[in-house]
């Protein structure tokens, strides 16, 4: 590695390292940290001396990462520095999978940081991995191309601080996938480079590079965000077919990349077939929003984010009057690399600008509302009928950034650079129809107030162009190589200047003391005794996930993956009917807040959160502290016990019409479904005693002591791969009112053990 390209690497490096100067120099956290104790209580009540108001949180827009994958994340590492397989999740949903979510990225590589570092610093460093990775990675790939080095280093600051990485940064799966496609490029360029070898065995260089290959592919895979995953595999299949194609389609490279697959499959084996049953057991396919909704699609006025990112403002600045969600919608990759894209696909004649051109356009079609993106939804086709499109900017922003490479290294070699000019001057074109629309065009098309935020927000990025248009013309003119040069570190400098703007505009820095604070409610609800679960009355209580990092459980939960069986019963609830038809309306957030229902008593709520008073004869307040009063629920059951009477049945509909039959109290009989040996099963049962000795994630071992034959109830959500022992002999699980778990318990004293294993 010669001394330039290391000079570059260390210049990116430091421009990551300044990204994060909060971080790494003040000790704050790129973590949405601030939204727990500024949106939801008892957290805002912890801080209520200070901030009255409750703490100000920077973009609200952002807080999934402390919703979901940091509760998740926290859970599998607690798991494995146990050594243990973070196969369950009982703190939500009545019991859920966690390995098979997926998204909990549960081998990932990078997960051994934190073996070695406290949670909140493993992942602040897991989240400033992304862009350095995803930078460095880009740049090798690019230099490899045998590019200008400014044209490597503009590609990867692109591609590092995009808006496709910038909203998705924080989440800690979505880039972290993503990051891992140029080395994967990168190792499918040098294996077809080397030609020149008899045997895998006696070439290191082979070996060496279908390693790189082979583990950037599984990483990526493990990262934790699956359909992005399946866009970087879209990519790679088709840059692999198109790189064979042109090298002479050798078998024996073809049979590499194969070995390579087959091996890949082996290695991840046991994250995907826990996933694929996982969804084949979720609602994923029945309670979705529908993809004719506004927003499911890049909107056409939207495209011009790619110039302006904010002229719909931004959530960060309470602002974005668009479209529903911003962080779908953001593509922007800087004005200098956008010019420097377009210079290269319009002007270039090259095999890989073809390419990446090509992969920008098909995006582009699939990812607007064109009448081939919705194919996919009008055909139902299985996983993209139910992927959201707009997450293609992934793929547009990644073949953006190479453009751009492209570009500044064409525009540094060729010797007739007048054609950048006519880019310049379209997008200068754009500039000035925008000030045209904001200022003369408006009347009946925007409000005031949104006409004033995208008048606002056109300026920076005017003034941006402007400073850029003049560098290019003194490039276009210029002769002197050292002047150039100098020229071209400007423009660099420029888009360090507007990706950094617009990066640290969206994204949050927060007080390490705001990550889940303990508080008077959270204390008191811990230093309960027995097993139990609690519910929120409100939304802004204790939002779902949040009970994972207090070891508290809930009936809620946010994943766009839930049992559907769950889900079901759970909509019955709230609708107080045995009516199971969807959609649901959860769109993958289930908040049960009825707390006078017989399915919460069932499912043993001893706990209720509430902002206001409740008057019920079964519930007591026992606690409160600022705006959260805590009741009792005395009607609570225990999370396991025996009935006296089983009702099977063959069918859901006749479980879920059951279980809302008010002349059978839920106490006293089990509804059964789909038994096979019938004759197992008695009209009446001996009723027991049972208590639960030891509760963890993967385990629950109950003691029992029944005078005959009885029948136990675990209210945990019945799935697969649970089993479950009478003194150690295997014994059946049986699908129990509508969800749960029972099994059949001779007389005596015995000892049972459910427990969940990976297959």
């Amino acid at each position: 590695m010669n001394k330039f390209k290391i000079l570059f690497i260390a210049a990116f490096v430091l421009i990551v390292l300044i990204f994060f100067k909060a971080f790494l120099l003040q000790g704050q956290l790129p973590i949405p940290a601030d939204t727990i104790t500024g949106l939801y209580y008892p957290f805002r009540d912890a801080y209520f001396k200070t901030n009255p108001n409750g703490v100000p949180y920077k973009n609200f827009l952002v807080t999934d990462p402390v919703r979901q994958q940091i509760p998740w994340k926290s859970l599998v590492v607690s798991a494995e520095k146990k050594l243990q397989l973070p196969l369950w999740n009982p703190y939500n949903f009545a019991g859920a999978p966690l390995l098979a979510n997926f998204q909990s990225g549960v081998f990932y590589p990078l997960n051994l940081l934190f073996f070695v570092l406290p949670f909140s610093v493993a992942w602040s460093l897991l989240i400033f991995s992304q862009p350095l990775l995803a930078g460095l990675f880009l740049f090798l790939y690019l230099k490899n191309l045998k590019l200008n080095k400014f044209a490597g280093l503009l590609g990867a600051i692109s591609f590092a601080f995009c808006g496709f990485s910038v909203a998705w940064m924080e989440w800690g799966t979505i880039l972290s996938t993503a990051l891992w496609l140029p080395l994967i490029l990168l190792a499918i360029d040098k294996l077809f480079e080397i030609t020149n070898y008899q045997s895998l065995i006696i070439n290191r260089k082979i070996i060496g590079w279908f390693l790189v290959l082979l583990v950037s592919f599984v990483s990526a895979f493990f990262a934790g965000h699956l359909q992005t995953f399946f866009y970087l595999t879209i990519i790679v299949a088709f840059y692999f077919f198109v790189s064979w194609l042109r090298n002479a389609k050798k078998l024996k490279t073809l049979i590499t990349f194969l070995v390579c697959f087959v091996l890949f499959l082996i290695l991840t084996l046991p994250q995907l077939l826990p996933t694929l049953q996982f969804i084949s057991l979720s609602a994923r396919n029945v309670d979705l929003v529908g993809w004719q909704q506004p927003g499911w699609f890049i909107p056409w006025q939207n495209l011009v984010q790619f110039i302006v990112p904010d002229f719909f403002g931004n959530p960060a600045t309470l602002n974005y009057y668009g479209i529903w969600n911003y962080g779908e919608f953001i593509g922007y990759i800087g004005i200098v690399p956008l010019l420097m894209a377009l210079y290269a696909l319009f002007f270039r004649r090259d095999k890989n600008v073809l390419f990446f051109g090509s992969a920008l356009f098909l995006s582009l079609i699939f990812a607007l509302p064109t009448i081939f993106a919705k194919i996919p939804f009008k055909l139902d086709i299985p996983f993209l009928s139910t992927a959201q499109p707009t997450r293609l900017l992934f793929i547009i922003d990644f073949s953006l950034s190479v453009l751009a490479a492209f570009g500044l290294d064409y525009l540094v070699n060729s010797k007739n650079k007048k054609w950048m000019s006519i880019i310049v001057g379209s997008i200068g074109v754009m500039f000035a129809g925008l000030w045209a629309f904001v200022l003369f065009l408006h009347e009946n098309i925007l409000l005031g107030s949104d006409l004033a935020v995208a008048k606002q927000n056109l300026i920076f990025p005017t003034i941006l162009f402007i400073v850029a248009s003049i560098i290019l013309l003194m490039i276009i003119l210029n002769t002197r190589k050292q002047l150039t040069i100098a020229l071209i570190g400007a423009l660099i400098l420029i888009t360090v200047v507007d990706l950094f703007r617009f990066g640290w505009k969206f994204e949050p820095f927060t007080n390490q003391n705001y990550l889940f604070p303990s508080t008077s409610i959270t204390a008191f609800l811990q230093n309960q005794p027995g097993t139990f679960r609690i519910m929120e009355t409100d939304s802004k209580i204790l939002p779902p996930n949040f009970s994972i990092m207090y070891k508290l459980q809930t009936l809620d939960g946010y994943d766009p993956l839930y049992l559907q069986r769950f889900g079901e019963l759970m909509a019955a609830s709230g609708r107080n009917k045995p009516d199971i038809t969807t959609p649901f309306g959860f769109n993958r957030i289930i908040t049960p807040q009825d707390s006078l229902s017989r399915t919460t008593d069932l499912l043993g709520v001893k706990y209720v959160l509430s902002l206001e008073e409740i008057k019920n004869s079964k519930l007591t307040e026992v606690f409160n502290d600022g705006q959260v009063k805590v009741y009792e629920n005395s009607m609570a059951m225990p999370r396991a016990f025996f009935i006296n009477t089983t009702l099977l049945v063959d069918s859901k509909q006749q479980a879920i019409d059951a279980m809302f039959d008010l002349n059978y109290p839920l106490d006293k009989r089990a509804v059964v479904e789909n038994v096979q040996k019938k004759n197992l099963f008695k009209a009446n049962w001996d009723l027991g005693d049972a208590k639960i000795v030891s509760y963890e994630d993967n385990k629950v071992v109950i003691n029992t002591n029944n005078p005959g034959v009885g029948f136990l109830v675990l209210t945990d959500s019945f799935y697969p791969t649970w089993h479950a022992t009478i003194d150690g002999k295997e014994t059946p699980i049986y699908l129990t009112d509508y969800n749960f778990r029972g099994i059949i318990t001779p007389e005596g004293k015995h000892t049972i053990v459910f427990y969940d294993k990976l297959f």
